[in-house]
This record gives structure tokens, C-alpha cells and sequence, in this order.
């Protein structure tokens, strides 16, 4: 597969994921992990276990490393909402951009990107997981179209601080 461009902003690139892209992923996914709430994992998980949820080569859950002026920004996937059969028209979104890349705009090219290719397939329902501290991505998401439909009381802790958990849903 080639790279595929956004219209909007001629500066970024999405690059459907390899194999070898994991250690670059795992990098990225640490220091959110590491550094943030916008993850619940509290250690780093290992390639093996990335790859339980984002996918190469999937038929329906894509993954893409997000390029912004030829170089690595961070990277996107859609994945199962839940495991189950019933569920298939819903995918779960994320993505997660180097800190030096944030604000720039690119989120929403990077969402904008999902659905698109989400609108390939069988999906019809987006699903944003959002820690409820996270005023970035809900910012986002919200600017994307997307609208928040469950809120999620105290449910996770990191850091010593009790967190909520927000999703917020788009049909395409």
C-alpha cells in the first residue's frame, strides 16, 4: 500500500503500519504511559501485547504512522469496541501524536483520516475512550463532530488521582 494524503493539509501523511513500526509505536505509547493519564496502562506494555489491539494488515481495523513534514508525528488505529460479534459495525478510535506535534492541528486531520477509511468498511460507529481530565482530546473530539455518550465515574486510578472515563461517538 502507498501513502495516503489528507486534502486539507498537504504537510501530512498516514503510511498504513509494518511489522517493524512497533518499536517506534511502543516509544511513543510509553511515554504516554509513563507521563499521562490518557492511558490507564501504568507500565509499559510490551509488542506483543500492542499488537492483541492494533492490527496489520486487518480487513476492517487499520493502523496507520501519522508522517507531518516527512517526519513521524505519532500514530493512529481503529480497533474492536468489543470483542464480540454483535459489535462489528462499532470500532474503537485512537490516536496518540509525539508531544512536539501536538497543537498543530493534526488531530483532527488524523480523525478526519479514520473515518474516512472507516467509511470503507463495515463500520458505522466511532467510539472515542477519553480520560475525563483530558481537556485536549475532548476538545477534539468534540471539534471533530463527535458527541460524548457515557460517562464512566472514577473508574481508574494513576498517579494517585481517581479518574473518570468519557466516550464520546460518531456515526459515519
Amino acid at each position: 500500500m502507498g501513502i495516503l494524503e489528507i486534502k486539507k493539509m498537504n504537510n501530512i501523511k498516514f503510511v498504513p503500519l509494518k511489522d517493524s513500526d512497533f518499536t517506534l509505536i511502543k516509544e511513543i505509547y510509553d511515554y504516554y504511559i509513563l507521563k499521562s493519564t490518557a492511558t490507564f496502562h501504568t507500565e509499559p506494555i510490551s509488542i506483543k501485547e500492542l499488537k492483541e489491539f492494533i492490527f496489520i494488515d486487518h480487513p476492517v481495523y487499520k493502523a496507520y504512522l501519522v508522517y507531518y513534514n516527512k517526519e513521524i508525528a505519532g500514530y493512529c488505529y481503529f480497533t474492536y469496541f468489543k470483542k464480540r460479534q454483535a459489535y462489528n459495525r462499532t470500532a474503537e478510535v485512537t490516536l496518540y501524536l509525539k508531544p512536539e506535534f501536538c497543537h498543530k492541528g493534526l488531530g483532527i486531520e488524523v480523525l478526519g483520516h479514520l473515518e474516512n477509511i472507516a467509511k470503507q468498511t463495515i463500520i458505522k460507529n466511532l467510539i472515542g475512550v477519553i480520560t475525563g481530565t483530558n481537556t485536549e482530546s475532548i476538545k477534539l473530539f468534540e471539534k471533530a463532530g463527535y458527541s460524548r455518550c457515557a460517562h464512566y465515574v472514577k473508574v481508574g486510578e494513576k498517579f494517585g488521582q481517581i479518574l473518570d472515563v468519557l466516550a464520546y461517538q460518531k456515526t459515519i
